[in-house]
């Protein structure tokens, strides 16, 4: 039977990365012509308002758009709905432009992804091991992986925190790479290195919540269930696992998201509609949940939690189930290469002497 802490079958983290970067990959195929058409419709909504930026997500990572300037939006199309949307975009603009934006959310969330998960499996599984090893059991208690997701959560988001700054000013307008190297350049000048970690705290308010509770939840989930290992480990046991936790979890830390969503808001207004040169005071985040309270009660801080959940659930089930099938395979792999070396191992043994043949 294959045991993940096992060391002669346990997966290492370049196969790690492997299975994330899979997971990334395909979840961004998934998710992004979803999100194509949500951000058409979200454009044409919201064309008419001046000075106005909104958020868009593909399941992986964020993007910041002004309103009235979106490359995504022409206008000589109007979309009715979602159906309408889809037939329109594959029609005018070919079935590709459904999958518009791929490339420049590939770049920065299949590092920022890789760093995550395996960050997260080798937290988890050296605290699970020290703790086994300290109580003489083989459990895992749930402080384990809620530590080990925001953990690793943090550890993602701050070292990707300087390309979020870049890919924000790149969205404000066409830049060339030595126009963005000296507007980075200005920017730890007048404000030091602290200046490319601007945003981080409202981004970490809303993620790290998540993760943890995202992975307790997925690891409670799957140890509830009363199935054998092979059975744990399958495509859809996985999807489902994923799905239900990145439900909850979502549902959960719901106003962490709409407290950061504000924010960014306010950050890309500024980056935008200023050039980048703003120089006013950002709102605390203490200040956000009091304006937000104040003007639309307890149900503001749950803004779009259907939305939100129908966006998070498949994109969480997609990437967790393609990570975990990718460690299966390895595991799979790992141990089909394990048993050709030890009977390579017995067949040159039994070629050649041993000393048990000249023992009395």
């Amino acid at each position: 039977m294959i045991r993940e802490d096992d060391p002669q079958f346990r997966i290492t983290p370049i196969q790690q990365m492997a299975s994330a970067c899979t997971g990334a990959l395909i979840t961004s195929l998934f998710m992004t012509p979803l999100d194509v058409v949500k951000i058409r419709l979200q454009a044409q909504q919201k064309a008419t308002l001046s000075n106005k930026c909104y958020l868009y997500c593909n399941g992986l990572m964020e993007h910041l758009c002004p309103c009235g300037e979106s490359p995504w939006m022409p206008k000589r199309t109007r979309f009715e709905g979602t159906f309408d949307a889809f037939y329109k975009i594959a029609k005018f603009e070919g079935v590709p432009a459904l999958w518009s934006g791929l490339c420049p959310t590939l770049v920065l969330a299949v590092p920022c992804t890789v760093i995550y998960f395996v960050c997260y499996e080798q937290l988890r599984y050296n605290m699970k091991k020290n703790y086994n090893e300290r109580t003489k059991t083989t459990h895992q208690p749930m402080w384990i992986p809620m530590l080990a997701g925001a953990t690793a959560r943090t550890t993602a988001v701050t070292i990707v925190s300087p390309l979020e700054l870049i890919r924000t000013k790149m969205q404000s307008k066409k830049l060339t790479f030595a126009e963005i190297s000296g507007a980075l350049q200005q920017e730890v000048k007048a404000k030091g290195l602290g200046g490319l970690f601007r945003g981080l705290g409202s981004t970490l308010l809303r993620d790290v919540p998540f993760s943890g509770m995202y992975w307790t939840m997925f690891e409670t989930i799957k140890r509830s269930f009363n199935k054998t290992e092979a059975e744990k480990n399958s495509f859809l046991f996985n999807f489902f696992c994923g799905s239900v936790a990145g439900s909850i979890a979502a549902f959960i830390t719901l106003p962490f998201d709409v407290v950061k969503t504000h924010q960014q808001i306010e950050l890309g207004e500024k980056e935008i509609y200023t050039d980048g040169h703003a120089r006013q005071k950002a709102t605390s985040i203490q200040d956000t949940v009091k304006s937000i309270y104040n003007n639309h009660g307890v149900k503001g801080l749950f803004t779009g939690v259907v939305p939100r959940i129908f966006k998070v659930a498949p994109a969480c089930a997609i990437m967790i189930a393609t990570f975990e099938y990718g460690k299966q395979f390895f595991q799979i792999y790992n141990t089909q290469q394990y048993k050709e070396k030890m009977q390579r191992h017995q067949e040159i043994m039994l070629m050649s002497p041993t000393s048990s043949d000249y023992s009395f």
